[in-house]
């Protein structure tokens, strides 16, 4: 398939009133074409922001993306793009669904307007093309009536098909790369399952390779190929998603996957749930982040940071508890996360 995207090292700070916070750390992945990479973990954990990374979409002034850090996409690097190349990568070749699409909307501009402009910039369509093309893509998200809903206004519409909309926009000019950033956040499950199928569709129609970041540990179950577990700016976890949901070996991924029903152990015990709280990420962390948290935290986790472990060509983890010299242990619920289900 051939890697498209490679992040490497990207560290990224936002310089408030009470100092630096340092909201990613050291993160690397990569992405192949027409796969799904998911990232998971806590609100907080640097998700969004290593999204919106990829395409210099934080404040300028605020927030700094440090200078050994690198995007490459194609192998060109993102970080040194002027900005007429990065207005031409934006919306065209790497494209973003935002969290509400209230908000991310234009809402003094009709739905049908605001998928033309795109259209007229990145593809040179004339008026009449582009509203031609519009209407396609309103009709290939499965919104009903699309003739009508182009010239309706974002407030006109329910939450799934403004979600729909912002899919459209994202999806117009056929983007080698989605970003999806909580695309089923505040929808109903009936919904939340429509956008997943939708999703699913294009990207094969399209074999358009997809960032997914969530919390929704069902939606990474049914659409991702790979994960990446997030933590205080951190990739703790990653792997395949049947590594990741069936083969978990990081406490954090643990405890995400025990406070999910249908996840957890089918049991009429409670759910699991993680106490404290993540650490501040203003101080620099030069210790496993999660100790103060975790179960199974030994002496060394308060001491040194984990190195990452190889477990697999495609599974990695960075937890003590990897070590050689560690103790064997067992997550709190049991293996297999009920094998009945298909991750």
């Amino acid at each position: 398939m051939g890697k498209i995207l490679q992040v490497k090292d990207l560290r990224v700070s936002f310089h408030t009133y009470a100092g630096e916070v340092r909201a990613v750390r050291g993160v690397n992945f990569e992405l192949e074409r027409g796969e799904t990479l998911a990232f998971v973990g806590e609100s907080g954990c640097g998700k969004t922001v290593t999204a919106k990374s990829l395409l210099r979409l934080l404040p300028p002034g605020v927030a700094e993306i440090k200078p050994d850090s690198r995007i490459l996409y194609n192998g060109e690097n993102v970080l040194e793009m002027g900005q007429k190349r990065l207005q031409k990568l934006r919306g065209n070749e790497i494209s973003m669904i935002f969290q509400d699409p209230m908000t991310s909307l234009n809402p003094t501009m009709t739905c049908g307007q605001q998928i033309v402009e795109a259209l007229m910039l990145h593809k040179k369509l004339n008026k009449q093309q582009a509203k031609a093309e519009a209407i396609r893509m309103l009709e290939l998200v499965n919104i009903p009536d699309p003739e009508k809903r182009f010239s309706s206004y974002p407030h006109e519409l329910s939450g799934g098909m403004r979600q729909r909309v912002m899919i459209a926009i994202g999806l117009s000019c056929e983007p080698s790369i989605l970003i999806a950033d909580e695309p089923t956040t505040a929808l109903d499950v009936t919904i939340q399952a429509q956008i997943i199928d939708l999703l699913q569709g294009l990207k094969t129609k399209f074999n358009t390779a997809i960032i997914l970041v969530t919390h929704d540990l069902g939606v990474v179950a049914t659409l991702a190929d790979r994960i990446q577990v997030m933590y205080a700016g951190q990739i703790v976890e990653s792997g395949s998603a049947r590594e990741i949901f069936y083969e978990p070996q990081h406490p954090y991924t643990w405890a995400l996957l025990s406070s999910v029903p249908g996840l957890a152990k089918e049991s009429k015990q409670e759910l699991y749930s993680l106490k404290g709280t993540p650490p501040d990420l203003i101080m620099p962390l030069e210790s496993c982040p999660f100790a103060a948290r975790c179960d199974y935290c030994m002496a060394v986790c308060k001491q040194q940071m984990p190195q990452v472990t190889e477990l697999t060509d495609t599974h990695k983890v960075a937890c003590w508890l990897k070590h050689p010299y560690a103790p064997e242990v067992k997550p709190f619920y049991e293996r297999g996360l009920g094998h009945e289900q298909q991750a």
